[in-house]
């Protein structure tokens, strides 16, 4: 720390250290200045410019050095000067208080906390960035945060001083108007039953409907600002238009089907999007086929001598159309006209914030709606790697198509997809490479469970290949060839088939958001905020076009706000919870997730403890011949509050479900713990590792208590 920066620090820890040591708060009272309100109106009269003077410094010094108390010397001006003098000086003096205190949190801190704190500051200078000003403005008339927060947060920020200051006096002119209102009808109370007069009464009101007043105002102010190019209808034929029939655009448009909305629901290609066609359905279908292949080859585990399976790869590939066709009714057109939803198939583009043209096989037309959400979904991500066109691919869209099982199959890609896949076709007998730059599968889990996974998978025959970074495809004498770097050599691989795996990403062109100025996130979604709303407030998405997670049931999930919220946002919004969000990857064993986990707890600095317990000890478990896998619980540090689970084992997505409403619910250990769980089931694990936490928390030397007691009991 510079020496300047040391004076200033000792003044200001002098300045408050004082202020409470010698009990300062206690002028700073509506006790106080009832009791002394004769004796200040004495001083006003008889030196007004002295006694306003002293009071814009006694002022200013409780705001600069963020000590409380500014809000009854707030009433005091009213009580003292009146109205229109009390509301000068106020403006004035919070301001450059105000200001002050920006400019130390800015000299002493800022270079220091944008060090260490810097990931943690990015929504705020964000907001700088992007609004300015306005954004300013909106924190100063609807306060989030107390104003003396703003003032120390905004100096850690990169917005000018000028710009802090002009900002914060018109942000804050409002409801110091309201305070300094209410402290001149205080000033005229004779007696506690003065309270109820009317002009304070009213005063009081205003203070409590100012932030609604205010923020309704930001919020005219923001639409108005982002509509002014555009002419609103002067009326709409639907309530709703929705983007996409996947699961995010066939539960928005089932609930403003529900309330009795008028919505139409657009979808290009084939009803339930991704999920039912090519993702969950047909995936889940694939991995079932698999796992009983895997159940034959290890007949000798479950006691029979000898098993064998004849299958055709194609007729596979054929049940799995089966199973997405039996499915298929849930999501279909029929079903959805039948609740009330108009489902047009066709392509759909946003032409304004209220209109949508859709062209269909028998021409264009246009819709005008009063609201519109995007559900457009995603699709996998092709990195364009020097060759890959030349050797072909099929991704998790297209493998569906197949019906001739490769001999040889690259995976490219070690996330849960690609995971999944591989394991797949490994079982019906493909010859697997998996290939990925990352020092470890499915990466965003622990270590540990990483190393469950692949061991697993190295065991059934799948060559894994981490730190492996592909760097061109190839043609060699009609043979297919990835060349990847790992270690600083180049690994050439030759394969039949290539699945590309290597995530997702969002479906935000071609529809219209260009057009309107829609942005998108780094991410490539489209920015949405906490409510789902784009920058237009009558424009919603919802979904993996979204984000933040890219699952069927996270799509389900947002889908509610966006409806909601777009239908009844003028009336109560709400805003979109991930707190508790579950995911799992249907490998075998299967890794479920819910909350933190000890390698996002170590980033995010939370601390955290860790209990366990170990599936391979489970009597239902042993039973199947599934002794394998972990329950690992995050918790706060001596309480038994969940931060989050693992469950690496056999049903693992199934499992977990019971953390799940345990977070959702703040239900903690002791409570799961003191549930009856069915015998012999796969969830009593969870019991058990409830118990294990129990177990470390035992209260010791109550236990050495209670041995003594009952040494004594036996004599």
């Amino acid at each position: 720390m510079t020496r300047s920066r040391l004076i200033v620090v000792v003044v200001l820890v002098a300045a408050i250290a004082a202020f409470f040591a010698f009990d300062l708060g206690q002028y700073f009272s509506l006790e106080f200045l009832k009791s002394r309100q004769a004796q200040f109106d004495t001083w006003y009269r008889s030196n007004p410019m002295l006694t306003i003077a002293a009071f814009f410094a006694v002022y200013v010094a409780v705001t600069g050095l963020s000590l409380p108390g500014a809000t009854v010397m707030t009433l005091a001006a009213g009580a003292l000067f009146g109205l229109l003098t009390g509301t000068i000086v106020v403006s004035f003096a919070s301001s450059i208080g105000a200001t002050l205190a920006f400019l130390a949190s800015r000299f002493l801190f800022r270079d220091g906390v944008q060090r260490r704190f810097g990931d943690k500051l990015k929504a705020i200078d964000a907001g700088v960035a992007k609004e300015g000003a306005f954004y300013l403005f909106t924190l100063r008339l609807v306060p989030a945060f107390p104003f003396f927060v703003i003032n120390l947060a905004m100096g850690l920020t990169t917005i000018r001083t000028w710009t802090f200051y002009w900002v914060s006096q018109v942000g804050m002119l409002a409801g110091t108007i309201v305070y300094v209102n209410a402290g001149t009808q205080l000033a005229r109370l004779e007696s506690l039953r003065g309270i109820l007069s009317p002009a304070l009464v009213g005063s009081f009101v205003a203070l409590g409907l100012l932030p609604l007043v205010a923020k309704k105002v930001v919020d005219a102010i923001a639409a108005r600002k982002v509509y002014a190019n555009w002419k609103m209808p002067a009326r709409f034929d639907r309530n709703m238009v929705v983007i996409g029939a996947g699961s995010a655009g066939l539960v928005s448009a089932y609930i403003a089907a529900a309330v009795k909305a008028k919505v139409t629901l657009i979808e290009k290609h084939r009803m339930g999007g991704d999920c039912l066609n090519f993702g969950c359905v047909p995936s889940k279908a694939l991995i079932r086929s698999a796992k009983l292949l895997s159940h034959v080859k290890r007949s000798k585990e479950f006691g029979i001598r000898n098993a064998s399976a004849d299958f055709d790869f194609a007729e596979v590939m054929e049940r799995v159309q089966r199973v997405i066709a039996e499915i298929e009714p849930h999501d279909s057109v029929e079903r959805y006209t039948g609740l009330g939803v108009e489902c047009i198939v066709g392509t759909a583009k946003i032409t304004t914030p209220w209109s949508v043209d859709v062209t269909t096989a028998e021409g264009k037309q246009t819709l005008t709606t009063r609201n519109i959400v995007i559900a457009a979904g995603g699709r996998p991500f092709v990195p364009p790697i020097p060759g890959i066109e030349e050797v072909g691919y099929v991704t998790s869209d297209t493998l569906w198509e197949m019906r001739v099982l490769p001999p040889r199959l690259l995976v490219l890609g070690g996330g849960p997809i690609g995971c999944e896949l591989a394991q797949c076709f490994a079982r019906f007998g493909s010859k697997v490479t998996q290939v990925e730059m990352l020092p470890r599968l499915m990466i965003r889990e622990d270590p540990e469970v990483s190393e469950m996974v692949m061991e697993r998978f190295r065991v059934e025959g799948i060559d894994v290949l981490v730190h492996h970074k592909a760097q061109r495809f190839a043609v060699e004498n009609g043979e297919k060839v990835l060349y990847a770097e790992t270690d600083g050599r180049e690994v050439r691989l030759a394969f039949d088939v290539m699945l590309c795996a290597v995530g997702r990403v969002a479906n935000t062109t071609g529809y219209g958001l260009e057009e309107l100025g829609i942005p998108t996130t780094k991410a490539r979604t489209v920015e949405v905020n906490e409510f789902l709303a784009t920058k237009y407030p009558n424009i919603y998405a919802c979904g993996d076009v979204a984000g933040p997670y890219q699952f069927t049931h996270t799509a389900a999930h947002t889908a509610w706000y966006a409806a909601v919220n777009s239908l009844f946002g003028r009336f109560k919004r709400y805003r979109a919870d991930f707190s508790v969000i579950p995911w799992c990857t249907f490998t075998e064993p299967e890794v479920a997730r819910v909350g933190l986990n000890e390698t996002e707890a170590m980033e995010k600095g939370v601390a955290y403890e860790v209990t366990t317990y170990g599936i391979d000890d489970l009597d239902r478990a042993i039973a199947d011949s599934e002794a394998h896998g972990v329950v690992k619980v995050l918790t706060v540090p001596g309480k038994d509050r969940i931060l989050g689970v693992t469950i690496v084992g056999e049903h693992a997505g199934d499992v977990i479900a019971e953390f799940v409403t345990a977070m959702k619910y703040r239900i903690g250990l002791n409570k799961i713990l003191g549930t009856i769980h069915i015998y012999p089931t796969l969830t009593e694990a969870n019991k058990y590792a409830a118990g294990n936490w129990k177990k470390a928390h035992a209260p010791a030397a109550a236990l050495r208590w209670l041995e003594r007691y009952h040494g004594w009991m036996r004599g």
